[in-house]
């Protein structure tokens, strides 16, 4: 095979064995080869594959080495994982201020996964335009307050009204930006206003559930005029870590790792041991408490889950 006959693109949507894949300024529907699945070397969203064309048909090849990847394990196991984006330099975790109500223990979640997967992570409350006034404002400042304490950047939106747009915009020139988070927070609704034009499918809240429908099926990713591309993904209802030892846990939690190293035991797992300085902190309030109980959980999950990884 020729090197005129092979090209180097970027994996920008999959469904099933089929990746569209942008070449340049145009994209191409191209088979992924049946030897990278037996290899689990198959490519995700976001990957620069090796794209070979013969007789007409287009096969992805090749998956070029990743600079990162954000990983989840895969929904309903206990053991297999999901490549959610690869290549990506920011995560973006969206919640709503209301409708449907803000569940931090799963943004807890999201936020240890993209700190397993070494990036960076923003938290964006949308939907602002709901809960404006006394006293509804102030109780979603406070809900959000101990994670800007944890270092992460939050913004405060309303795709609706416009709020805080063009803080978020100007975060995501010249990144590659994946956002998340559960269904029906507004994430495709946020883009559309971000970068009008995109015209992305919104759906509505169940009324009767008081959660997301599935509007976005997969995820793919979009190339912009001002440099940026992101992703949209599907709304998860969980999302479970992934090769993340027990012990390394807490230092996905940024506001524990100071703390780290200054307990009586060295191998410290933080929950009942005496001399503590991670729960001396929490009783001091100086690291959230609800952040503290997700921690316990997710330790509780990564202890059950660790042999059989």
């Amino acid at each position: 095979m020729s090197e005129a006959e092979q090209e180097v693109g970027q994996v920008v949507r999959l469904y099933a064995e089929v990746a569209t894949v942008q070449l340049g300024e145009r994209t191409v529907q191209c088979v992924v080869r049946g030897r990278l699945y037996r290899e689990d070397t198959a490519p995700a969203v976001g990957d620069f594959v090796r794209v070979e064309r013969s007789s007409g048909n287009c096969t992805v090849a090749e998956v070029l080495p990743r600079n990162s990847a954000l990983v989840r394990r895969a929904a309903g196991t206990s053991v297999g994982k999901q490549v959610m984006i690869a290549n990506v330099d920011l995560v973006i975790v969206v919640f709503a201020a209301a409708r449907p109500e803000p569940n931090v223990a799963a943004l807890d979640r999201f936020l240890v996964v993209a700190e397993a997967n070494n990036l960076q992570a923003h938290v964006v409350v949308n939907k602002l335009d709901l809960v404006e006034g006394e006293p509804l404002a102030l109780s979603t400042r406070l809900l959000f307050d101990p994670y800007s304490q944890a270092g992460y950047p939050v913004h405060y939106t309303s795709a609706k009204a416009g709020t805080g747009l063009e803080e978020l915009r100007a975060v995501l020139v010249d990144q590659e930006s994946v956002f998340v988070g559960p269904s029906g927070v507004g994430k495709s609704s946020l883009l559309n206003a971000l970068y009008p034009g995109l015209n992305l499918k919104v759906g509505q809240i169940s009324e009767a559930y008081g959660k997301g429908r599935h509007t976005t099926v997969g995820g793919y990713l979009i190339r912009l005029p001002d440099g940026a591309s992101v992703a949209d993904t599907a709304g998860l209802r969980e999302i479970g870590l992934w090769l993340v030892p027990p012990d390394e846990l807490p230092h996905c939690f940024p506001e524990f790792r100071s703390y780290i190293g200054k307990c009586r035991f060295s191998d410290c797992a933080h929950i009942a041991e005496p001399d503590c300085a991670v729960r001396a902190a929490v009783h001091r309030g100086d690291i959230n408490t609800s952040r503290y109980e997700s921690y316990v959980k997710l330790r509780a999950e990564a202890e059950e889950v660790w042999p059989r990884w």
